[in-house]
């Protein structure tokens, strides 16, 4: 093993569940195995301004005070990215900075953006470990923070149902995950939305809307106190049947270079909207459940509701302490042996697994033979229902595997 005496570690992009998990486990780790974790905090904001700053030494009374089960982190974060900074003496910068405070590695806890600049740091020469962390489970490996979004996306979602069904409106829930499906999807399948709209299928508007109509009616004419509503899970970067994306223009794009995605469950009521106002059949569903006042109560309401940055706030599962605190321990341990620019994958009995950052960091998408599954049990995905074709296999051995 390398003789490393102290090492530092980072969060990075966006808040979630699970990184004081992360803190926590490496701060433990290292002192078990006799060696210093410094905080540096605020992210890659913090790392390039390394030299001018005093850092936090994490000893058993301090570790105590970073409670895993938080979300957020007591680290902090920054969205920057190292090679856009301008100054040409940027990593001289960061090296000097770590010189000065003694840091032999790096353990930095972030998505792909965060990876990248992990990618980026290793090839010019400064050792670090990442710990996959992003709510939008698009990683190649499992990422800390994915297991309670989905829960507080589905726990918020299921709980708007009681506003639904008490005005009888469609509710459509806008939720966080950029260009790829997977807590939307997750979250929506726990909450039993009955429609999940997700980046990977372009959607068709009229599809969503026949089924719609055809749920909510049939709620309504069967309820005994003429009560219905419609549940709409609908990922931020939801495309149309064109493959476009909706966003509003005024949105701007983020110091990676993505655009903010906003908006889309405005976009997605005005088309429902668009195709219900033109549906003679609504005034005489309404009129024969008693619901029905001209000019006032002509259609159902459609209300959007953006969860936002609620997905990300709170508590922290279960799973998600867990997994954090073994991507925090095993980043050290992977220091320690002198593995650099990798990616912690997990850990199963005595291995550790990991990849090279550069491979885990490739975005992975909703496997859409899965979104087949789901659709034979009556969500709408917003195409035409496909047929789901099983193969069926015995499995040998023991399976690692996260939804």
């Amino acid at each position: 093993m390398n003789k490393i005496k102290r090492l530092g570690v980072i969060t990075s992009g966006g808040d979630c569940g699970g990184l004081n998990a992360v803190i926590n486990g490496a701060a433990r780790m290292a002192l078990r195995n006799n060696i210093e974790l410094a905080i540096i905090p605020n992210g890659y904001a913090g790392l390039y301004n390394l030299i001018n700053l005093d850092l936090v030494i994490m000893d058993e009374s301090r570790i105590d005070r970073i409670h895993s089960g938080v979300a957020g982190s007591e680290a902090g974060h920054s969205r920057v990215k190292i090679s856009k900074i301008k100054d040409e003496h940027k990593y001289d910068r960061i090296r000097d900075g770590l010189k000065k405070h003694g840091i032999d590695g790096l353990i930095i806890a972030g998505g792909d953006d965060t990876g990248s600049v992990v990618v980026d740091l290793y090839n010019n020469g400064i050792p670090c470990v990442h710990v996959p962390k992003t709510m939008d489970l698009d990683l190649q490996t499992y990422s800390v923070g994915g297991d309670s979004t989905i829960n507080r996306i589905a726990k918020f979602t299921d709980e708007l149902r009681t506003t639904g069904l008490t005005h009888n409106r469609a509710l459509i829930i806008e939720v966080f995950g950029r260009y790829a499906g997977h807590t939307a999807f997750r979250g929506g399948v726990g909450a039993d939305a009955d429609c999940i709209l997700i980046p990977e299928i372009n959607v068709d508007y009229e599809i969503v809307y026949q089924h719609f109509k055809k749920t909510y009616i049939n709620r309504l004419v069967h309820s005994d106190v003429k009560g219905s509503t419609y549940i709409i899970v609908a990922a931020e970067g939801v495309k149309d049947k064109e493959g476009k994306y909706f966003t509003d223009s005024t949105a701007g794009q983020d110091s990676f270079g993505h655009q903010k995605l906003s908006g889309v469950g405005q976009y997605i009521r005005k088309q429902l909207e668009y195709f219900m106002k033109q549906d003679t059949e609504w005034a005489d569903v309404l009129k024969n459940e008693g619901i029905y006042v001209d000019g006032i109560y002509m259609y159902p309401e459609i209300r959007e509701v953006q969860l936002g940055h609620l997905v990300r706030a709170g508590g922290t599962t279960a799973y998600d302490v867990a997994f954090g605190k073994q991507g925090g321990g095993a980043a050290v341990l992977l220091l320690l042996e002198g593995i650099y620019g990798v990616t912690v994958v997990g850990v199963e009995g005595n291995e550790i697994s990991y990849l090279p950052t550069s491979e885990a960091i490739k975005q992975r998408y909703v496997d859409l033979q899965e979104i087949a599954f789901y659709e034979q049990l009556g969500v709408c995905f917003g195409r035409q229902v496909k047929n789901y074709d099983p193969i069926f296999k015995r499995h040998e051995g023991v399976i690692h595997r996260y939804l």
